[in-house]
């Protein structure tokens, strides 16, 4: 439902087009121009201006993945739905036997197949090899008898230190990340997006078995480079 008195943000309108309550607070799909961004919480997620950070996140755990001798059919876990970028990304790469993709916002799920955020992620949902899991991450990563994945690309927050809900913190620590580990088979990769570097994050990430520990930056137009935090599970 669009707004009949826009914001304005310079020379351009910022219409709000939805705004739903969910289980998590609020959820809002706003128009900036031609751009569209989704906000939770009152907290800015992620827009369509610039997808290269969120397209990195799956290429930067495919490539790794190459580097240590490769999976033939190699499954992967996105974790955040968000604009599509991520997962239109995967399904273009055949490579990608499975692709499952954790989406907790129903209404970014609807935004997608029956909305404007449809474009870009371009019938990605339909793909034979998507599923789409209607839950929280935390919730369905914490399951006893869950799948284990080649690849966990995770775009859920705006950092391990910068989260949307308090809950979302406890993935980035101690647990959380041994929960990650053992959802990854052997070599399998981790990727984390970032909105900002976190050297605390890497650390946990060693702290907690990881190996391999590097960030990926993507320069912005303005302030800090975009991260993605890639770590690899062995044994």
């Amino acid at each position: 439902m669009t707004t009949a008195l826009p914001e304005r943000d310079g020379h351009q309108a910022v219409v709000t087009l939805d705004r739903r309550e969910g289980p998590f607070g609020e959820v809002v799909l706003r128009q900036r121009g031609r751009h569209y961004e989704i906000i939770a919480n009152g907290c800015f997620l992620m827009d369509t201006a610039d997808g290269r950070s969120e397209r990195l996140l799956i290429q930067a755990a495919l490539d790794e993945l190459d580097r240590t001798g490769g999976v033939s059919a190699p499954t992967v876990l996105i974790g955040g739905l968000g604009v599509g970028f991520s997962l239109a990304y995967a399904v273009a790469e055949p490579r990608w036997a499975r692709i499952a993709v954790v989406e907790r916002e129903g209404a970014i799920i609807g935004w997608h197949r029956s909305g404007p955020l449809g474009a870009f992620s371009g019938g990605a949902l339909d793909d034979e090899r998507v599923a789409v899991l209607h839950t929280d991450l935390l919730e369905y990563l914490a399951a006893a008898d869950g799948e284990r994945y080649d690849a966990l690309c995770l775009d859920i927050d705006n950092g391990p230190d910068w989260t949307v809900t308090d809950s979302n913190s406890g993935l980035y620590g101690a647990d959380g990340l041994a929960v990650l580990r053992h959802r990854l088979r052997p070599g399998g990769v981790l990727a984390v997006w970032s909105a900002q570097p976190s050297a605390d994050f890497e650390e946990a990430l060693r702290s907690a078995g990881f190996a391999d520990v590097v960030s990926r930056e993507v320069p912005v137009g303005r302030g800090v480079p975009d991260v993605v935090h890639l770590a690899r599970r062995v044994g």
